[in-house]
């Protein structure tokens, strides 16, 4: 291992992949997204990238950990009971494994995203 192993987000060329929540997940909008991802570790459990989402709203089952550090949009995230938190452009936290709820974007939104999905 070297210094060229180092992933810099400012010159990684990784091409994005966009994709759409499955349709029986989709609450309301047209989501698209697309991702970035910059960085997968060999065992496959850790990965880095950049996330982009259009208004909408859908459902998710976070399996994984992750990271988020939204750079730019609004949106707002919901558990199964309703609870709300809005994030926004500077805001950084982290979403832990096993969160059921929505994901609604307000205004476009672009994130940094940090991953760890253990084995099962």
């Amino acid at each position: 291992m070297n210094i060229e192993q180092i992933v810099d987000f400012a010159t990684a060329t990784s091409a994005p992949q966009h994709y759409r929540p499955a349709a029986e997940k989709i609450l309301k909008g047209d989501p698209e997204q697309s991702v970035r991802n910059h960085y997968d570790s060999p065992c496959g459990q850790f990965n880095v990238g950049i996330w982009e989402g259009a208004v909408g709203q859908w459902t998710f089952n976070y399996t994984e950990h992750e990271y988020c550090e939204i750079l730019q949009g609004v949106s707002v995230i919901r558990d199964q009971d309703g609870n709300a938190k809005t994030v926004r452009a500077g805001d950084r936290f982290v979403i832990p494994a096993g969160l059921k709820g929505t994901w609604e974007v307000l205004e476009h939104c672009r994130k940094v995203y940090v991953i760890f999905e253990a084995k099962a």
